[in-house]
């Protein structure tokens, strides 16, 4: 992380779940880094994207410390004890694609609000984790109705987030991240162990790729490995 300042503070949003985690580790791990906060349900302070004050109580707990270099929020989901990703339009309905965008795209998007304002004036980085499949260009096999849309409606947030923020912070970076297949509880169902790289591995990868981003790659969309995807 050396195109960060010694001592950068960097914050993780979902830092109980598998990728949330190795992002913690790892940047615990890096002697550049003098402090990471993890932020999650159970955190002190609290952060629930079903509890929308919660976000900004959380914000409002962390401003005293700071300003932060590196945001990174790790929380999504695709599936959970009473759904699965719809196969196909008789599968929709409003109880989960409500569950699926206040996750992936509600509770992100109030992290933009409430912690832009957070990010350091001279070299920041905050990253929306997203998906290839929330690329509309890309769609080519169709399903996973909610979790594709609410990604796709992650992004236009974020692209029209960073446009706004420019203005006011010119050296902050505003990312989506697709951090590919991981071996975690989000891709179990759909052979994650087998198919999937362990997380501490796609965390060293994001970092990597977080690292060489510049005021220049703001508003953009990419993978874990620098390349751009498609809107």
């Amino acid at each position: 992380m050396n195109t960060f300042p010694d001592g950068f503070r960097a914050l993780v949003i979902g830092a109980s779940g598998g990728i949330g985690q190795a992002f913690v580790a790892l940047l615990q791990a890096n002697p550049r880094c003098s402090e990471v906060i993890g932020l999650h349900r159970k955190s002190a302070p609290r952060l629930d994207f079903d509890d929308e004050a919660s976000i900004a109580s959380a914000a409002n707990a962390l401003r005293a410390g700071g300003k932060f270099h590196l945001v990174i929020n790790a929380a999504g989901v695709l599936h959970t004890a009473g759904f699965m990703p719809e196969k196909k339009l008789g599968d929709l309905s409003y109880a989960q694609l409500e569950a699926t965008f206040r996750v992936n795209t509600f509770g992100p998007a109030l992290v933009l609000r409430h912690f832009a304002p957070l990010l350091d004036a001279q070299r920041s980085v905050l990253a929306l984790l997203s998906a290839k499949v929330g690329s509309i260009e890309d769609n080519r096999l169709g399903g996973w109705y909610s979790y594709r849309a609410s990604k796709a409606a992650l992004n236009m947030l974020l692209k029209t987030a960073a446009i706004e923020v420019k203005r006011s912070n010119p050296q902050a970076v505003l990312v989506s991240l697709h951090p590919g297949t991981v071996n975690s509880a989000l891709s179990k169902p759909f052979k994650g162990e087998q198919i999937g790289r362990q997380a501490t591995l796609a965390v060293h990868e994001m970092l990597q790729t977080l690292n060489s981003l510049t005021p220049a790659d703001t508003g953009t969309f990419v993978a874990y490995d620098s390349a751009r995807l498609p809107w």
